[in-house]
């Protein structure tokens, strides 16, 4: 197995003006088949934006071709190992590139899973339910909107009971499945049901900002949702979710506005795989005072 080597940021946070804090801690690579820009790009991109780091998080293989068109195939993964570490050794000084994996939860794939996170060092895996790709809609559509909804609620439970993941991405992704006619109202005892089982686990989710550009055009999750999560003391952690370096850090300080009003005055990251609790108004102080656009 290759060693990753990652370079440190040696701010700290008892500066007069903090110190670079926070990572964008989800983004892809080109293997996944669907985005664009070395990881050193991604992280220069991540310095212009006042971060800390990145955390690359490229879509997981699976086995036996399971949604092989949009995720690296399991022959590429020692590739992807190499990417990140090419990304670390290129990085702005002081700048860190972590690495992570978007690995799907799908019924009957735990023990891929488990095995996969256990062949590298990760700093952090999301879990993701995908409930557009092929073999969940084969498996568990069924012509009624409002259980392929519930069902992905209950996936989303079920992810984080698996013990696999340290974040839930994306959460209310099923919003854009007939986003015309998605209601909040309608879902939320559905949703307060699953957020339940998460709080339970002590697994973070994710306040992913390329919400804005899908069907339902909001934060995944949106407001509301995200304060039912605060009531129930929810852990949470910031991704831009991007395809292209462009992206990296994207409304990153609306989306600490956002957090404050639901009710959160931390946000979260991770390094080997342990979280990190981080103040948002300190966040978004080092973000004003670092960001160079």
């Amino acid at each position: 197995m290759m060693t990753l080597h990652f370079s440190l940021d040696t701010d700290t946070m008892n500066d007069a003006v903090p110190g670079r804090l926070l990572f964008d801690s989800h983004m892809h690579t080109p293997l996944c088949r669907h985005a664009y820009g070395h990881p050193s790009e991604y992280a220069a991109r991540g310095h212009r934006a006042g971060l800390r780091g990145v955390v690359m998080t490229c879509h997981s293989p699976m086995p036996d071709g399971f949604s092989h068109a949009v995720r690296m195939a399991p022959e590429e993964f020692e590739d992807y190992l190499a990417l990140v570490t090419e990304g670390a050794e290129n990085a702005p000084e002081g700048f860190e590139v972590r690495l992570g994996m978007e690995s799907d939860y799908f019924p009957g794939m735990e023990g891929w899973l488990s095995g996969l996170h256990k062949r590298a060092p990760f700093h952090y895996i999301l879990g993701s339910v995908h409930w557009h790709i092929p073999e969940y809609l084969d498996a568990f559509w069924r012509e009624d909107m409002a259980a392929f909804r519930r069902q992905y609620f209950w996936h989303l439970a079920e992810s984080a009971e698996s013990g696999l993941f340290d974040c839930l991405a994306h959460p209310d992704l099923v919003k854009n499945a007939s986003a015309g006619d998605w209601d909040f109202v309608e879902m939320r005892p559905v949703i307060a049901e699953a957020l339940d089982r998460i709080a339970a686990t002590r697994v973070a989710m994710e306040l992913n900002t390329s919400g804005a550009f899908k069907a339902f055009p909001e934060t995944n999750p949106g407001p509301a949702m995200l304060a039912m999560m605060a009531e129930r003391d929810i852990p949470v952690v910031l991704g831009s979710d991007s395809h292209t370096p462009d992206r990296v850090g994207d409304s990153f300080l609306a989306a600490l506005d956002i957090l404050e009003t639901a009710g959160y005055d931390a946000v979260s990251q991770f390094e080997n795989r342990k979280r990190q609790d981080l103040p948002i108004s300190l966040v978004r102080e080092s973000l004003l005072a670092h960001g160079l656009d």
